[in-house]
């Protein structure tokens, strides 16, 4: 099946709270050889303000891939994981997510392009705290192989 054009403008649903922890920040700065100081010492990410250390600014990917797990289990969606590749990641933050943080997203599918026998799939997450004010805006393109 072929990705569906009709994905484009889907909604869905808010993801459940994700609550950011702080070892969870630690082990993802340290897989991504984020060794700034903010990222592993609460101490020094207070002195620059921060109620807790500070995550990379990829690890917004940790709470959209919530998001992208809906999307994947669409049954019309013609996406099939096995020809999929993640093609491009973009983000825009309003602030950064610091342990602590109670973190919910929602997905929108914002285009599908014809690439070949497959299609690029854009999609946006919005990334909101406890509060509901925005954090950041998760931006991924997947690149869908045609079926052979």
């Amino acid at each position: 099946m072929p990705v569906n054009p009709e994905l484009v403008g889907r909604e869905f649903p808010p993801t459940p709270p994700y609550l950011v922890g702080r070892e969870k920040v630690r082990e993802f700065a340290r897989a991504v050889f984020a060794t700034d100081a903010q990222h592993l010492d609460p101490e020094v990410a207070r002195t620059l303000g921060y109620a807790d250390v500070v995550a990379p600014p990829t690890f917004a990917m940790v709470i959209q891939d919530l998001t992208l797990q809906q999307l994947l289990a669409e049954p019309d969606s013609g996406i099939a994981l096995e020809r999929t590749v993640h093609a491009e990641q973009r983000f825009r933050y309003s602030r950064p997510i610091v342990a602590g943080d109670e973190l919910t997203a929602r997905l929108q599918v914002t285009g599908v392009r014809p690439f070949g026998k497959g299609a690029m799939v854009t999609s946006e997450a919005e990334i909101s705290d406890a509060a509901g004010d925005h954090v950041v805006t998760a931006v991924s393109v997947l690149l869908i192989g045609g079926e052979e």
